[in-house]
Order: structure tokens, then sequence, then C-alpha cells
């Protein structure tokens, strides 16, 4: 698999800096992008030490125009995109609703940030992205450049606790897989990468237990050798989606029993995604 240029967002953290040092040698470029600056530039200087050429866009991934405009500037500028990696996202969880009766509910705030974070955000990567992958020629191995999104294996099922979260990674993953039984005749593969608890900053204020939960190392090494073997949906741990699969197959009062009733994740557990003037 030809990985000389790498577009990677959320590079901050996470996966997203988990990929770029994992990537960073001499020859390599990244393009490194993600909202926080200062994380940004650490990851960045990171990636220089370990010989890799830089270039870094501080950038929300919700910003169309942006998205559009840096991503298309490396291939004006003459370069290409080996391998796309599009790692930005937020998570978050129902709350009780202040002085009402406690049912958990999402704002309308945070559902409408999450699907434009989590999905907008995808598709402002992706799309400009197959712009430049088009104008390249097919690679010795049939291919002309790959893009993986982050889904979730929460995009398996309806789970009461983080409803627009799941909503969001059910998008990304039938986005990815359908769209990519098109473009593989382009020479282009898409690829959603289905994973449960990964240790990053993302999960790190969970109060709850974590079942399958893998360091970010490992991730992104399952996620790399999944991308060298072609494949169009990469899942782990495959027992934790094999049983979220089963669980979407019960009724939906049947499944929401056992999901309110579990100790972990349970409403209210996750951050909740404030307005800004909330803070």
């Amino acid at each position: 698999m030809k990985q000389d240029s790498l577009l990677i967002t959320g590079a901050a953290s996470g996966l997203g800096r988990g990929f770029a040092l994992r990537s960073a040698r001499p020859g390599v470029t990244l393009h490194l992008i993600d909202s926080n600056e200062i994380r940004l530039k650490d990851t960045a200087s990171r990636a220089e030490g370990l010989g890799a050429r830089v270039s870094t866009h501080a950038l929300d991934v919700t910003d169309a125009p942006a998205m559009r405009q840096a991503v298309e500037a490396i291939g004006v500028s003459g370069g290409s995109l080996d391998v796309v990696l599009a790692c930005a996202g937020i998570t978050g969880g129902v709350h009780e609703r202040p002085g009402q009766d406690g049912a958990p509910c999402e704002s309308e705030y945070q559902v409408r940030r999450m699907m434009d974070v989590n999905v907008n955000g995808v598709l402002n990567t992706v799309f400009p992205a197959l712009d430049v992958i088009r104008r390249q020629p097919v690679a010795s191995d049939g291919f002309r450049g790959r893009i993986a999104a982050i889904s979730s294996i929460a995009g398996l099922v309806s789970f009461p606790g983080t409803p627009s979260y799941c909503a969001a990674k059910a998008a990304v993953d039938r986005l990815m897989v359908a769209t990519g039984g098109n473009l593989k005749q382009d020479g282009i593969l898409l690829s959603s990468v289905v994973c449960g608890f990964i240790n990053t900053p993302m999960v790190a204020t969970n109060e709850f237990a974590m079942p399958g939960l893998v360091q970010t190392a490992e991730a992104v090494e399952r996620i790399m050798a999944g991308l060298e073997k072609n494949r169009r949906r990469i899942t782990f741990p495959r027992w934790i989606a094999a049983g979220s699969r089963l669980m979407d197959l019960l009724p939906i009062g049947l499944a929401e029993r056992y999901y309110q009733n579990q100790p972990t994740g349970a409403a209210g557990s996750m951050p909740v995604v404030r307005k800004p003037s909330d803070a």
C-alpha cells in the first residue's frame, strides 16, 4: 500500500495523532488538520522529529469552505493523497433536564453539533479528498488512493444513552460502505472503521467499565492493516460487534430494558456537549 502522503483530521490527539506518529518517517508528507492549534503543533513537531514533512491546518472540520480550500490546495500544489484518515469526532450522551422531572435528554444543540462534527465533518473531508485522488494515476497496487472514516460499534445499536452519537456513526458507516461499492471501480478504496472503545482522550472521562478497550497504538495498527488488505469495513473487537448486531435484532422494548438497567454506560454517564456560551 502506497502511503507516502497522508491527510489526517483530528490529528491533535487520539487516533489522529497515533496515525501521524506511526506514519512519520523520511520521505513521508503529512497533512494534519485539527481545531486545537496548540496540540496540533505538538503533533507536527513530533512527526517532524521523526523525519516527516508536515503541513498543518488549524481548522474545524465543520467549516466546509475552509476544509475544501485546505484539501484542494494539496492537489493544486502538485501533491497527492495516498491515504486519508477522517478521525475528527466528538462524543456525548443524554443528561437530566434541569428543573424538570429528570427524564434524560439531549439538547437540540448537542444533537446538531454531534451531526455536524461526526457526519458533516466526514463529508467535508471525503469529498474534497475524492476530487484530489480522482486526478491521481493508479498505483502499482491498483488503487489511486484510500479513504477511511472512523465509525463506531455504537453505530450498530440504538443505545438510549447516546442517541445522536449512535445515529451519526451509523450514517458514517453506511455512507462509506455503500459509496465505496461504486468508487472501487475508479480505483478508490473507501473504508469504514467500526471500532469499540479506544484508549484516547475521548473516553478518558468515562466512569464506567469499557469492555474490549483497545490501546491507541494497537487500534492504529489494526486499521492500517485493514487498509493494506483493502477491507471496506474494518471491525474490532469483533465479539462486541457481533453482540451489538444481535442486540439490534431484538424488539425495541426488550433491548431498551436491557440498556436502561445495565450499570455501565447508563444515561448521563457520557460528557455533555454544551453551547459555547454554557461553558
